[in-house]
Formats: structure tokens, sequence, C-alpha cells
């Protein structure tokens, strides 16, 4: 087959980063356990990883062409290999902080670059989409399979055992394998390169301009806020099965698999359902339904706290129906990401694109820390009744971006006719 080497790196990539990226969650609780570190000092964690996504993005996105996509993906592999090896005989809360900080910025450089190359090493549309499909499953994969990885390398008998690094060893077996297969290939990336120098090369003030438009500024609202609830959720969800439900922490980590899995089962059937409802509608419902799943949830979790627990056949009900949120969530980044898309001329795509990337990365960060600090000083169950409030203010902007779509925006940005 050709290009499989490349091929392959890319999805030993994506696999390898949905690991390290959505690790987050597991060390905010590890940290706590293992270094005594407060449930707010331990969210910082997150925003590690965030803004350092958010800013090599907004310094790179215009550049990485010229750089290379290869290189700029072997340089990423390469320092995350090396921190990966380096990790487990480093162990303190302020490595761990530096780890993501390396997460959040090799993963920039790999998510433009994988989504460029994928243009380049594809014939057709049809086989770019597959392409495209499988590797954002292959994510998926890779979100699923880190709560049962971590946990085979958790100490239930010793909380303070840092034992849990040693998965960062397998995790660096894996970046290696994919540096090497694309070190060995081939990529002609002359392609890429044929319009560079022109006037039409997506600049920094591009990026601005674009967020003077309404609907831009409708939509970055929605993917802000649907971020800091996502995160929100994820980020504390082992250390709320832990903390507040009294889990072990092997468990804990475990059964955080159940969001990852809904949210997966989420996106899949929102493939099939969006294809014959409105998008705002169907969205807006499952968000009226997450927000009832959440008041429905906490008063179970709280009246759960307490029984002693060792196995999931064990574990409380609200261990099980919280993390079904993950399957109403889902379905809406997706969704309000292609209408933003599919608003706007393709030539502003890569822009947009950035501004997705950047405002995703800021929502993240404040959802960990605001979760992270209402934890710390109230509880788990308020933490996420919290939740509530961002939900609410989703519907509101979803509402004003609805609205704004109809307007006819691509027709502005195709005569220049920016604020």
């Amino acid at each position: 087959m050709k290009n499989w080497r490349i091929k392959l790196s890319l999805f030993i990539n994506y696999f390898v980063f949905a690991i390290l990226l959505n690790s987050s969650g597991i060390a905010i609780l590890q940290v706590q356990n293992n270094f005594g570190v407060t449930k707010n000092a331990a969210a910082w964690i997150d925003p590690c990883k965030d803004l350092s996504i958010a800013i090599v993005s907004f310094l790179v996105a215009s550049y990485i062409a010229k750089f290379g996509y290869k290189r700029a993906m072997l340089f990423a592999l390469g320092i995350i290999t090396a921190i990966c090896f380096i990790i487990p005989n480093t162990p303190s809360f302020f490595a761990i902080k530096l780890l993501f900080v390396a997460v959040g910025s090799c993963f920039a450089l790999i998510k433009m670059s994988v989504y460029s190359t994928i243009g380049i090493v594809t014939k057709d549309s049809k086989e770019h989409i597959s392409m495209m499909n499988f590797i954002e499953s292959f994510f998926m994969v890779g979100n699923l399979s880190l709560y049962f990885i971590f946990s085979s390398f958790v100490d239930n008998s010793n909380p303070q055992s840092t034992a849990w690094l040693n998965a960062y060893y397998l995790i660096g077996g894996l970046a290696l394998v994919a540096f090497i297969l694309l070190f060995s290939a081939k990529l002609d990336e002359s392609v890429a390169h044929t319009n560079a120098g022109k006037p039409e090369q997506p600049k920094f003030s591009d990026m601005f301009k674009l967020m003077g438009e309404p609907i831009v500024i409708a939509f970055i609202f929605s993917a802000f806020f649907y971020v800091l609830i996502e995160q929100s959720i994820q980020n504390f969800l082992p250390t709320f099965n832990n903390k507040v439900l009294l889990l072990p922490a092997v468990l804990s980590i475990q059964m955080g698999s159940i969001l990852a899995g809904s949210t997966a089962l989420g996106r899949f059937f929102a493939g099939l359902v969006l294809k014959k409802l409105n998008w705002f509608y169907a969205i807006v419902g499952s968000l009226l339904l997450a927000a009832l799943l959440v008041i429905l949830a906490m008063p179970l979790a709280k009246n759960e706290a307490g029984r002693h627990i060792t196995g999931w056949l064990d574990a409380p009900i609200a261990a099980y129906i919280f993390p079904l949120v993950g399957l109403l969530l889902a379905p809406v980044y997706p969704a309000i990401n292609s209408v933003i898309l599919s608003s706007l001329p393709k030539p502003k795509h890569g822009v947009m694109s950035g501004l997705i990337i950047i405002f995703s990365a800021i929502g993240g960060t404040c959802g960990s820390l605001i979760t992270g600090y209402i934890f710390d000083k109230y509880n788990g169950q308020t933490a996420f009744y919290f939740t509530l409030v961002p939900i609410g203010i989703l519907i509101v902007s979803l509402s004003v971006f609805k609205r704004l779509q109809k307007k006819p925006l691509v027709e502005a940005l195709n005569t220049g006719a920016m604020h």
C-alpha cells in the first residue's frame, strides 16, 4: 500500500497523543495522592497542556508548511519520546506540569501536520474523508484505552506510589515506533509549498479580522463554553470517583472509560441523527437532557458516598449514570465546528481552524481551574452542579449563533468586506 509507513505513523501519532492529552485527569488525581497537592493546585495541570496548545498553534500556524510537516512531526515525536522515558525517573508535581507543557506544545505541531499530511497522502476527497474518520476514530480508541493502560500501573495498596508513571515508558515506546516509521518514509511536500510567499498565505492579521465577524464571535463563545463543560467533567471524573464515591484509585480510573465510551458512541449516533434533524434543535435537546442528567445523578452520588467498594459490581449507580453525560454532550462540538466552517469560504478554513484550537484550549483551561477551585473549597457534587451554568450559557450562545448563521457571511468574506 502506497505511503503505508506515513499513514501508519499518523495513526500511531494520534493514538499516542490521545493517551497523553487525556491522561491529565488521571494525573490530577494521582498528584493529589502522591504529593499531597490540593485539588485547586492539581487543576493547573490542564492549563499547562491547553495553553501550550493555544500558544504554539497561534505562533506556528502560518509557518508550519514552510518548516515542513514531516520535520515538525519528527521534532514533536522526538521530544515526547525523550520526555516519556525521563518522567518516571523524576517524580514530582513540577515535572508532571512540564510534561503537559511538552504534550500540549507537541500536539499542536502534530495536529496541524497530520491534518495537512492527510491531504498529501490521499488521492481524492473520498479517500481523504475516509482517512480523516479513521484517524479521529483511532484517537477515540486511544482515549478509551488510556484508562486501562494507566490503571494497570496504579498501586491501590500505596496511594503515595508513583508506579503509575511507568506507563509513560510504554507510551514513549509507541512514540519511538511512530518516529522510526515516519523517519524511514518518503513524503513529497512540494504541493504544500505551491503557494508559498503569495498574498493568500495565512497571516496573523487574518485571524484578528475573522474574529471581528459576529457569527465567529458567537461561535467562539459556544466553543469556549462547550470545552469548559467537557474538560470540567473529564479532568475531574477520576477524582470525583475516588474522593466522593470512595472508589479505589484503580477503579476510579477504569470507570472513567465509561465517559470516553459514551462520548464515542454519542458522536457515532450524532453522525446519523444530524443527517435528518436540524442541528440546532438536536443539540439544544441534548444539552437540556445533559442538564437533567446532572441534576439526577448528583443526589445519587451524595447518597451512595461511604460504601465499601472493591470492584465494578460494587460501584454505586452514580459511577455508571453520571459518565453517560458524554453521550449527550458529544454531538455539540463536531456539529458547531462543521457549521462554522461551512459558513465560511474555503480560504478562511485554515485560519478558522486555528481559532477553534486556540479558544477550545482556553475553554479547557478555565473549566479545569474553576472545577478544581470549587471541588477544593466546597465538594465534588457542587463542582459538577456548576456545569449547569455553562450549559445554560451555551444554549443562549447557540441561539445567537443559529440566528447569525442565516446571514450572508460567505459573500461578505469573499468580497473582502470584513471589519
